[in-house]
């Protein structure tokens, strides 16, 4: 799943219904446009291609007079599984290429609240171990000099890398530490949680 399709089917889930002029005006509030790479237009195509998948239905067409593409868009069953699914996915991935996957991460970030607090925990655990094994594969890539193809100062891209990772698993364990010390509201925490569906506010 795109961070773009997650945002999508996640602010459509936060509305409870929505029209795509009311899902890109929310996102670039957020300037989603800048940290997860999501385009006007592909917010309408999303929520076009979505609805044709049977993730998203038509809940009712605004009022005449209001402006063009006024249909609103909820969430289907399938919809609500696909949102779960992609948030854990693109929680716990560090597999996809690199700016995808940083895209992908501030995208589910944004819809954390949505998880269950044990279930969150889980799969920043899983990303944090995925990430120290890539450290570790650093390390070992800078130690082993011998190994190094010319030019020589491409190693500074891994030590870079290096830092990047080490940065971010610093972060990650003290995300960690916060929620499992009842940092934020989460799904199954009582009171609203960021992202709650109206129905279970």
């Amino acid at each position: 799943m795109s961070p773009t399709r997650l945002l999508v089917l996640g602010v459509v889930r936060m509305y409870g219904k929505a029209h795509g002029y009311q899902v890109r005006r929310e996102l670039l509030t957020w300037s989603a446009d800048r940290w997860a790479n999501v385009q006007p237009g592909s917010i309408y195509h999303a929520l076009k291609k979505m609805a044709a998948e049977g993730l998203l239905e038509a809940a009712a067409d605004e009022p005449e007079g209001r402006g063009p593409d006024r249909v609103a868009y909820r969430l289907t069953a399938s919809g609500e599984a696909e949102f779960q699914a992609g948030l854990a996915e693109m929680i716990a991935d560090t597999e996809a290429d690199g700016a995808q996957n940083a895209f992908a991460f501030a995208a589910a970030l944004t819809f954390l609240p949505c998880l269950p607090r044990e279930r969150a925990v889980s799969l920043l655990r899983q990303r944090l171990a995925r990430l120290e094994s890539e450290l570790g594969l650093v390390r070992d890539t800078l130690e082993g000099t011998s190994s190094w193809a010319n030019p020589a100062h491409v190693s500074e891209l891994y030590r870079l890398w290096g830092v990047n990772v080490e940065a971010t698993t610093e972060w990650l364990r003290g995300l960690i530490k916060r929620l499992e010390e009842g940092a934020y509201v989460m799904a199954d925490d009582p009171g609203h949680h960021f992202g709650a569906p109206p129905e279970i506010k």
